[in-house]
C-alpha cells in the first residue's frame, strides 16, 4: 500500500495537465472548475475525518489556497500557448527553486555545509534543465519567439503563487489534511473574485466549467494521496517519486496531445527533464 501511495501523487499530478488540456474553453473554465471540483472532494474528506481547526489556521489555509489559484491559472495559460509539454518542466523547476531559496532564506534550512553545498549544486542544476526545456528553435510550429517570451515571464510572475501556497502551511501548526477544506475554500473565494472583477459571469454558466471539475478531482487525488504518501514514505520518498509526475506530464503532452517539437528541442528537453529530476533529488535528500 505504501508503494501504491507513493506512485498515485506522480501519476495524478502528470495526468491533471492532460485532462485540463483536453478540456473545451479558456483556462478561467478549466480554473473554476478545478476549485469546485477540489472543494467537492474536500468537503467528503472533511465528513470522514471531522478535522479540527483554530480561525486563523483556517484563514491561512484559505489564503494559501488563494495564492494557489495564482500560480495554477498561469500554468493554465501557459497551456494555451506553449503547450503542456514546455509549461511543465518549466513551471516544475521554477517552484523547486523557489522553494529551495525559500527553505533556506526563511526557514532555516540545508544548515551545514554538505547541504548548502548540495543544494546550491541542485539549484544550479534545476536552472540549467528549465533553460533547456524552455529552448524554442527559430520557425518551429510550438509557438511564435514574442508568445513563448511572455509566457515565460507570466509563469516566473504566477509561480509566486505557488510558493507562497506551499510557504503559508510551512508556518502552520496545522497541516496535511486538517488544512484541505480550508485551502479548497480559499480557491474557490479566489476564482469567483477572479470572474468577478474580469466580469465573467458566463463562466458559471458555461459547460467547459463544469467538465473541468474532473480536474479537481484528479488534482485531490493528487494532493490527499501525497499527504498519506509523506506520512507512511517520509518526506523525502514522497516528494522525490512524486516529481516523476513532470516527466509523464511532458512526455504525455507530446504523445496524447500532439505537441510538435523539433529534433533539438525534443533532445533538449529530455536532457532538461533529467537534470530537473537530479536537482530535485538533491535539494530534498542532502
Amino acid at each position: 500500500m505504501a508503494i501504491i501511495l507513493m506512485l498515485l501523487p506522480a501519476l495524478a499530478w502528470g495526468i491533471l495537465p492532460l485532462a485540463v488540456a483536453r478540456i473545451n474553453g479558456k483556462p478561467v473554465n478549466q480554473i473554476f472548475g478545478t476549485a469546485v471540483g477540489t472543494l467537492l472532494v474536500s468537503f467528503v474528506v472533511y465528513a470522514v475525518l471531522r478535522p479540527t481547526i483554530s480561525l486563523p489556521s483556517f484563514i491561512l489555509a484559505a489564503l494559501a489556497g488563494g495564492f494557489w489559484i495564482i500560480g495554477q491559472l498561469g500554468q493554465y495559460n501557459a497551456y494555451r500557448s506553449i503547450g503542456v509539454s514546455q509549461t511543465m518542466p518549466i513551471s516544475t523547476g521554477l517552484q523547486l527553486i523557489g522553494t529551495s531559496l525559500i527553505g533556506v532564506l526563511i526557514f532555516g534550512e540545508w544548515a551545514s555545509i554538505n547541504a548548502r553545498l548540495f543544494g546550491a549544486l541542485g539549484i544550479v542544476l534545476l536552472i540549467v534543465g528549465v533553460s533547456l526545456t524552455a529552448v524554442h528553435d527559430k520557425g518551429s510550429k510550438t509557438s511564435s519567439q514574442k508568445s513563448q517570451t511572455s509566457t515565460l515571464i507570466m509563469l516566473i510572475l504566477t509561480t509566486i503563487g505557488f510558493l507562497i501556497y506551499n510557504a503559508i502551511p510551512r508556518a502552520m501548526t496545522a497541516s496535511g489534511l486538517v488544512i484541505f477544506l480550508p485551502e479548497s475554500i480559499g480557491m474557490v473565494i479566489a476564482v469567483l473574485l477572479y470572474i468577478l472583477f474580469t466580469r465573467q459571469p458566463e463562466v458559471l454558466r458555461a459547460q467547459a466549467s463544469w467538465q473541468s471539475l474532473l480536474a479537481g478531482i484528479i488534482f485531490s487525488v493528487a494532493a490527499i494521496t501525497y499527504i498519506l504518501s509523506v506520512r507512511d514514505n517520509g518526506v523525502n520518498s514522497a516528494f522525490v517519486v512524486s516529481q516523476l509526475s513532470v516527466v509523464l506530464s511532458t512526455i504525455g503532452g507530446m504523445l496524447f496531445l500532439h505537441e510538435k517539437k523539433s529534433r533539438r528541442e525534443l533532445i533538449l528537453t529530455m536532457v532538461g527533464l533529467v537534470l530537473i529530476v537530479i536537482g530535485a533529488v538533491t535539494t530534498t535528500i542532502f
